[in-house]
């Protein structure tokens, strides 16, 4: 056991202030408040582990490769702090991504995922960075009950582009479903957007990225979602995929709903070299994930990379807290990973 003491320690209720934690295997097992000088180990805050509700695996191995098994990836994100994951399976066929849900799905169960999220196949075309276009599809009722009930319960969260034929009818029957709809990977106008969140879309899967840019006369979806207090906005944090002018942009519009995501694909864990995402190969250099035609697909980060550009920038503690742990989980309807003693999911990160 170890025992860390901090100058901060922020759960999400409102508590924030000296304390000490007592950890086994990456849990919490005791807590205690206030200075605890006899602590060996001190850093400067202890936070709820980080919430990824966008990530596609690490360590080679991608969430939605039927067969596959997860764990490594699993255990490398929660190495670096994000306890809970959702797994993000890209657009493959509805034959394998139906066979993957139904063997992912127990881990859910089981606790190890939080949920699971389909980035595909109801995604334009022209926005569709490393997904490969033969599999892109308007969506239907029939393939989507299909998904649905593969997964049985436990798909979270689906992204599509509103302006797919037959999109904006299926999005209040997800919903009903109890699953998140997530606009992305879409070149819908401002006034098709509109119409997705007021049918009960409620997330933007990597604001800026896999969407046209803000126009003044167009503002389109990262108007809608910078203004829309409905929206809840995904942020893609590891200085590549945003300025950090952006970043700061979208953390001030965005208060209360913006949420960091790693969009960690396979060779995050790894290093430069040839890889496979969504059917289309991707070369890793100096840590950057680019298509054949340049264009970004995914990270090679974990939110913990996210979390240290933004604490060298100043951030305060309970912002980052807000960012990996309160947000992604009202985003999703989901529990906030506790510190608390005897609650097995209890566990923390450290800053």
């Amino acid at each position: 056991m170890t025992v860390i003491a901090a100058d901060r320690v922020i759960d999400g209720s409102g508590s924030d202030g000296p304390g000490w934690v007592r950890v086994s295997h990456g849990r919490v097992v005791e807590r205690g408040s206030g200075v605890l000088s006899t602590a060996r180990h001190r850093v400067d805050a202890i936070v709820p582990g980080f919430v990824d509700v966008h990530v596609h695996g690490a360590c080679g191995l991608d969430f939605a490769t039927v067969g596959s098994d997860p764990s490594l990836a699993i255990a490398w994100h929660a190495s670096r702090g994000s306890t809970s994951l959702v797994a993000s399976l890209a657009t493959g066929t509805v034959d394998d991504t139906g066979l993957r849900l139904a063997e992912l799905a127990p881990m859910v169960r089981e606790g190890l995922l939080a949920g699971l999220h389909l980035e595909g196949p109801f995604l334009s075309e022209g926005r569709r960075g490393a997904h490969n276009p033969a599999l892109l599809r308007a969506p239907s009722r029939p393939e989507i009950d299909r998904l649905l009930e593969a997964g049985d319960g436990t798909v979270r969260m689906i992204t599509l582009a509103p302006e797919l034929p037959g999109a904006l009818e299926v999005i209040p029957a997800l919903v009903a479903a109890g699953v998140r709809v997530a606009i992305g990977h879409t070149e819908a106008s401002t006034d098709v957007v509109a119409q997705a969140v007021d049918r009960g879309a409620s997330v933007v899967t990597h604001l800026f990225n896999g969407m046209p840019p803000l126009h003044h006369r167009s503002p389109g979806p990262v108007g809608v979602a910078l203004s829309d207090a409905r929206l809840s906005v995904e942020l893609i944090g590891d200085g590549e995929h945003l300025d950090d002018r952006v970043i700061d942009l979208a953390l001030r519009e965005c208060a209360g709903r913006a949420l960091l995501v790693s969009d960690a694909m396979a060779a995050a864990g790894l290093g430069d070299g040839a890889y496979t995402l969504a059917g289309s190969p991707v070369t890793v250099r100096d840590g950057l994930a680019l298509t054949a035609d340049g264009a970004i697909a995914g990270s090679t980060s974990s939110v913990s990379d996210a979390v240290n550009r933004l604490l060298a920038r100043g951030a305060d503690p309970a912002l980052i807290v807000e960012l990996t742990a309160l947000a992604p989980s009202r985003a999703l309807g989901m529990a906030v990973p506790p510190l608390a003693v005897g609650i097995s999911g209890g566990r923390a990160a450290k800053l």
